[in-house]
């Protein structure tokens, strides 16, 4: 069954990118159509099916928002994706409010994009993809929910998520303010537990101990590495404030211990030591540094018979330093027109013996 992508844009340039992009994903049966305006994006819905609807906010005539509920009038399943490059908080929930699958601000994030569009329209995920080291059993799974849940309860976040270093969410309760950016946020915050785990290395530590803190906006945010491979995060208002910011990380590290001790008793974390300052996991044997080679010998040179001469010569008359100046010039005087190879003659011996003409 084919799967109809309808891109609108006013700018070619973008409707070029997003195409480009998801070709990438090579599917024979997704077919992707582009439109510079909501009403040519109009006139197409009313000629065939649309899956999914990749349209920016601000458009020619009609926004994107209006396109939406027209396009849905025809197909009411259609999933939404708007683009945008306004951040003011009233626009960003009128897109929400009708209904969107995510919001990309521009620059657009394009692996994300990508793994929203899969998402959206039920394919198989491709930048995300699910391995065995990092599935979870459906009963596993409910017993880190409980855990979650009993945390958000006693602390009164809106969301708690438990996810994996590729970004997949393995156990989560309740669900962000804007969950249209979930991917976007996710796959950001997962490059900071990337990078929390070098500095762990550069540093020397043993074990991760170390959370990170994002107050205001939408939620305060607390995020927390629980081993190389999961992370926690927790999201909800109020929690980074002044008077309870403490007890919000005390909190969040008695979770931290739970969760660890949870997974291990699962046998789902592995024994993995803190990768390397390139980023590379360390072994048990790490090489140490190569060693020091040892400077090229310099290469024996042979003088030619001529200077070999003039420096005897010169320790002969017993030179002074202030006469060194003298010798090397009469040096590159006597020497300096002499042919290199001794199948070569100058242009003075040439003349002299009549090859050539003065």
């Amino acid at each position: 069954m084919d799967r109809n992508i309808l891109l609108v844009d006013d700018q070619r340039d973008i409707l070029r990118l997003l195409h480009s992009t998801l070709d990438t994903l090579k599917l024979e049966k997704l077919k992707i159509f582009e439109s510079p305006s909501g009403e040519e994006a109009l006139l197409f819905s009313t000629r065939a099916k649309i899956d999914l609807l990749v349209t920016d906010y601000m458009l020619p005539g009609m926004s994107g928002v209006e396109l939406m509920h027209k396009v849905r009038a025809r197909h009411p399943e259609v999933n939404v994706v708007f683009i945008t490059g306004m951040t003011e908080r009233k626009m960003r929930e009128e897109m929400l409010n009708a209904g969107a699958l995510a919001i990309f601000d521009k620059p657009i994030p394009l692996a994300d994009f990508l793994d929203v569009v899969e998402r959206g329209l039920g394919l198989v995920q491709t930048i995300f993809p699910s391995e065995r080291r990092y599935e979870m059993s459906e009963g596993k799974q409910s017993r880190l929910s409980d855990l979650l849940a009993n945390f958000r309860q006693d602390i009164g976040a809106d969301a708690v998520f438990l996810l994996n270093d590729r970004g997949l969410v393995q156990a989560r309760t309740g669900k962000l303010h804007d969950a249209s950016m979930e991917v976007s946020l996710i796959s950001t915050l997962m490059a900071i537990h990337g990078a929390s785990l070098k500095v762990a290395r550069h540093n020397h530590q043993e074990t991760l101990d170390s959370y990170h803190v994002f107050s205001g906006g939408d939620h305060d945010l607390l995020f927390i590495p629980v081993t190389p491979l999961y992370a926690l995060l927790v999201a909800g208002n109020g929690l980074a404030t002044e008077n309870r910011i403490l007890e919000s990380v005390s909190a969040l590290l008695a979770l931290q211990a739970q969760v660890e001790k949870s997974l291990k008793s699962m046998g789902v974390t592995g024994e993995l030591r803190l990768p390397s300052a390139d980023g590379k996991p360390a072994s048990s044997s790490t090489p140490g540094p190569d060693p020091v080679q040892p400077a090229d010998k310099p290469v024996d040179t042979v003088p030619s018979p001529e200077m070999e001469a003039l420096l005897k010569s010169a320790s002969a008359n017993k030179t002074k330093p202030n006469d060194t100046d003298d010798f090397w010039n009469q040096a590159a005087e006597k020497l300096g027109n002499k042919p290199a190879s001794s199948d070569v003659i100058s242009l003075e011996d040439a003349r002299k013996l009549g090859i050539i003409s003065s």
